[in-house]
């Protein structure tokens, strides 16, 4: 291995920080994708439940919002399994920001 020759380094792995390497580029992209619709998710779940609260939707829309958040989580396991992830790897460290994730 010559002095320029990086590909054989051993890569640290920072824990909640996206690393992205040649032969896991798949799983990283994966990752973001999931980390950002997972985001998504919550906010939309924490809309959800600010109407459910205020009462201004029907027993219909609460069922169909319901139902859609609990199909989105699931779909959401899935693909952390398919591609190993925990959901605790989508929650990216910002640094002095903290996690992006609330939990």
């Amino acid at each position: 291995m010559s002095a320029h020759d990086d590909s054989q380094a051993p890569v640290e792995k920072t824990r909640g920080r996206i690393q992205i390497e040649p032969d896991t580029v798949e799983r990283d992209l994966m990752k973001l994708v999931l980390t950002i619709v997972e985001l998504l998710r919550q906010l939309m779940e924490r809309q959800a439940l600010r109407r459910f609260d205020t009462g201004d939707l029907s027993e219909e829309q609460e069922d169909r919002i319901g139902l859609t958040l609990m199909l989105l989580e699931d779909r959401m396991e899935e693909l952390r399994e398919r591609y190993d992830l925990k959901p605790e790897d989508l929650n990216i460290d910002l640094g002095p920001l903290g996690p992006l994730l609330p939990r």
